[in-house]
């Protein structure tokens, strides 16, 4: 008799490891609107069965749990039920032996407070108050609610211009989503829970490269409206492409030379190449937008006399002052700020960091674009400093691998402490202090904290700040703008006053935020200043949607795309991404459910053809 064994795999394990990674695909693809008491029940059910089941609480307390919930489901339930719960749930929270029945009956809680709404209504009413606007998930995660299965279905057909038109019914942006979009809506696209999302942003990549030049539509009737747009950037464009449009008299200002706004100042060339930002800022242009470049509001024209001259006017003037660290020695030079780097490659002003040694203090993506960019400089060393871990990031896995591919090193945990001078007034070294992962903040990413180390000194040549983009905002506070938190405030329709004549949007009314959210802001404006003109204008396309195929869709990989080697890619600003190829396109958009069509389609709305 042996007194140890070889541990091995059996076949039971293995059959339950393949099923736990089925079930995360469908609880991480699951679509938004399901409902909040459903979801909580399987939660319950799920943590219980995973229960050691040596202590009251767990073992007996989330079944009591999950009772509970089900006679909400059920139509069972009566006024206590809900104070039943949340009492059941403290109850494990506080007399659990573990974190595992702990945090289980925490979750059960969190849904009980935070969907108490949706719990009332299934308790005195008997329905669910779970929805979204749009039953597709991809299209209800698209904050412009563009129509991906029916753009993807005239690219499988090989329809591209159709497609360019059909995604400008929402988005006056095709070109610059197709490069830079940060694609939230593949996070619950409904083929994740068979194998891998539809690669969208691909696709977008792919149709608006072969469509050629697609020529806006045409505009409504002259109104005899004159609407001011400030701010040329995705925002203000895509708020200016519709208002001319629906046949009213647009005038954009913009501060700097070109228009663009964070899409050209802010999003380096080799990430998305100025001319194809061009191609979209043509066609808005196109429409009969009239365009003042190089005018600053409150200084080349005064922001009551633009109030007094139009009949409304939409503020989108971004984020583009960057945030301090508060840190010793951030004035000193060699210091800058990633915002101003970025501006200045905008304006194809290159500074030359051959063989510096670069610190870039930051984690999100202008980050990454700060670091990449500065090996394009041509800097020896490229550091990018973060306080918290790499899965903390908030960058674009894809950027981060990138610059590290490229040859940055990132250096975690570290938390900025002050700057050292070289007693001229230049910097030399960055200081930073060591941290551990402590207890998840709000957003669940575990908060940093100082370790008993003592700091450690990283030589810079150029030290980058890229911790944050701030509004600026005294003009429009001095106007008598609400300011809240650094932004503009408004009502969710962007009215800033009551009156409605004047209305905001994108990143100075949210704070910094993608270029899709800008793009979806400026619709939802013009929709409304629409409507305070006096109009009920609406923006819809003549494009057919193929029909929806009934095909057994088979298990298989999605088609990625590739880039540039790293080693080429880091000595130029070209296009670093290759373009999906034809073959790649057609095999990729097949893989696509229509959900417009099958299951939620069949059911519900389908999709919106006008707005």
């Amino acid at each position: 008799m042996s007194r140890l064994e070889i541990m091995t795999e059996n076949r039971a394990q293995q059959v339950m490891d393949g099923l736990f990674e089925d079930m995360e695909r469908r609880l991480v693809s699951g679509p938004p609107g399901l409902c909040p008491v459903d979801m909580a029940i399987n939660f319950t059910t799920l943590c219980q069965a995973q229960s050691c089941g040596k202590c009251v609480p767990c073992r007996v307390g989330l079944g009591q749990l999950s009772n509970l919930l089900t006679t909400v489901l059920d139509g069972k339930a009566n006024e206590g039920t809900l104070k039943a719960i949340r009492d059941t749930a403290s109850t494990i929270i506080d007399s659990a032996d573990c974190a595992i029945g702990y945090d289980a009956a925490r979750i059960a809680l969190k849904f009980a407070l935070e969907f108490e709404d949706d719990f009332k209504e299934h308790i005195e009413k008997g329905r669910c108050l779970s929805g979204t606007r749009s039953s597709v998930p991809c299209v209800s995660l698209c904050p412009a609610g563009v129509d991906i299965p029916g753009y993807i279905a005239l690219a499988n057909k090989g329809r591209y211009a159709d497609a360019v038109r059909l995604i400008r019914k929402d988005n006056p942006f095709p070109v610059a989503c197709g490069y830079i979009c940060e694609h939230p809506c593949e996070t619950r696209c409904r083929r994740g829970m068979l194998d891998s999302a539809i690669n969208i942003r691909g696709l977008k990549q792919f149709i608006t490269e072969n469509a050629g030049i697609v020529p806006p539509p045409q505009c409504a009737e002259p109104t005899g409206k004159k609407v001011a747009v400030i701010g040329g950037g995705p925002g203000g464009l895509s708020a200016a492409y519709f208002l001319s449009l629906m046949g009213h008299e647009v005038t954009v200002y913009e501060r700097r030379k070109e228009l663009g706004g964070m899409l050209r100042y802010g999003i380096p060339a080799y990430r998305f190449p100025r001319e194809l930002l061009d191609r979209d800022i043509e066609a808005v242009v196109k429409t009969g937008v009239t365009v003042k470049t190089n005018t600053d509001i409150g200084t080349d024209i005064a922001l009551a006399d633009i109030m007094d001259s139009y009949d409304s006017v939409f503020v989108a003037i971004g984020a583009h002052t960057d945030s301090k660290a508060r840190l010793k020695g951030e004035d000193l030079n060699g210091v800058i700020s990633a915002v101003e780097l970025l501006r200045g490659m905008g304006d194809r002003e290159h500074p030359d960091f051959t063989g510096k040694t670069v610190v870039v203090v930051g984690g999100g993506n202008v980050a990454m674009d700060a670091t990449r960019t500065s090996l394009r400089l041509g800097a020896k060393k490229v550091y990018c400093v973060y306080r918290r871990r790499q899965t903390d990031m908030t960058a674009l896995p894809e950027e981060i691998e990138g610059a590290i591919a490229e040859g940055a090193e990132l250096v975690t945990l570290k938390a900025p402490a002050y700057v050292e001078d070289d007693g001229n007034g230049k910097a030399i070294a960055l200081w930073v202090k060591p941290q551990l992962p402590g207890e998840l903040d709000s957003g669940g990413r575990p908060k940093p904290v100082d370790a008993d180390l003592p700091e450690e000194r990283i030589s810079a040549d150029i030290i980058i700040m890229a911790i944050g983009q701030k509004v600026e905002t005294a003009i429009y506070e001095q106007a008598g703008f609400p300011i809240e938190w650094g932004a503009l405030k408004a009502f969710p329709s962007g009215e800033v006053f009551q009156n409605g004549k004047v209305f905001t949007g994108g990143d100075c009314s949210t704070g910094p935020a993608a270029a899709i959210q800008a793009i979806a802001a400026g619709k939802v404006a013009a929709a409304n200043i629409d409507e305070f003109l006096g109009f009920n204008h609406e923006i819809s396309v003549d494009v057919e949607i193929p029909p929806a195929e009934f095909k057994n869709k088979r298990l298989r990989g999605r088609v990625n795309i590739t880039e540039r080697e790293a080693s080429e890619r880091k000595s130029d600003f070209n296009y670093i991404e290759c373009v999906m190829t034809q073959e790649g396109a057609e095999i990729e958009s097949s893989r696509c459910l229509r959900c417009d069509h099958f299951g939620y389609g069949s059911f519900r709305d389908g999709r919106q053809t006008k707005w």
